[in-house]
């Protein structure tokens, strides 16, 4: 996942070679880019999703990436930033980090952060938001392989990522909150994220309120369900 121009895709391109196709999301004209590759004996199954700047998603392409992050259970998420606009692009990686335990943050245009003489602490970058940050210069197919390494330590439970989370709720809005989560997980037992779900709810999230009164919320669940192979991992 990431915003657009970050690099995501040729992240993706370096990551898969030509064990790729593509297609359509199911229901809609977004294409979508699967692919995979083997590290460490173990096989790994991977999604390009559309560039997205936030998982509150106000276009098609925005809704294919939220559903795909909140629904289809990844192993482990990539979060792929330009890293000379680091401010902006943190804000769909604080997103991901309130709905998954298991990303990475691929810290991408390296070599424009040399070029622009900025400076990035990635060793606090990482402490602070409790994931592996992994400096990367993906055109010139530079720190793969520690993308690669950083993958497959989340992926294995080797790395416990502890991801900061900056939604606090207000004590009178707690209880209303935990209910709504109960009662969704009752009437969608195979929900992840609920709590999300329910958050949005509560923010008036219009797409999230007609998917459950239309029952397509339970589509969209089993539409995004990631079936890896055979002792795989999907990313």
């Amino acid at each position: 996942a990431g915003n657009p121009n970050t690099g995501k895709s040729t992240v993706f391109n370096n990551l898969t070679g030509l064990k790729q196709h593509t297609g359509n999301w199911p229901g809609k004209t977004v294409t979508r880019a699967e692919g995979g590759y083997i590290y460490s004996e173990k096989r790994f199954k991977i999604v390009d999703l559309p560039g997205t700047y936030s998982l509150l998603s106000t276009s098609e392409d925005e809704e294919v990436a939220r559903d795909f992050v909140l629904f289809g259970q990844p192993d482990v998420t990539i979060v792929v930033v330009d890293a000379t606009r680091l401010e902006r692009n943190l804000n769909l990686v604080l997103q991901i980090n309130e709905i998954t335990d298991r990303a990475v943050l691929c810290l991408n245009l390296m070599d424009e952060v040399r070029r622009y003489e900025y400076e990035i602490d990635v060793r606090s970058l990482s402490k602070d938001l409790g994931i592996p940050v992994v400096p990367t210069e993906a055109r010139h197919k530079k720190g793969m392989d520690e993308l690669l390494e950083a993958v497959y330590e989340v992926a294995s439970g080797n790395y416990i990522c502890k991801p900061h989370k900056v939604i606090s709720v207000p004590s009178n809005v707690k209880k209303i909150l935990n209910d709504l989560t109960k009662e969704i997980k009752e009437e969608f037992p195979s929900l992840p994220n609920a709590r999300w779900v329910a958050m949005r709810l509560l923010e008036g999230d219009q797409t999230i309120l007609d998917s459950i009164r239309s029952g397509e919320l339970n589509t969209v669940i089993k539409s995004q369900s990631t079936v890896p192979t055979e002792e795989g991992v999907s990313v």
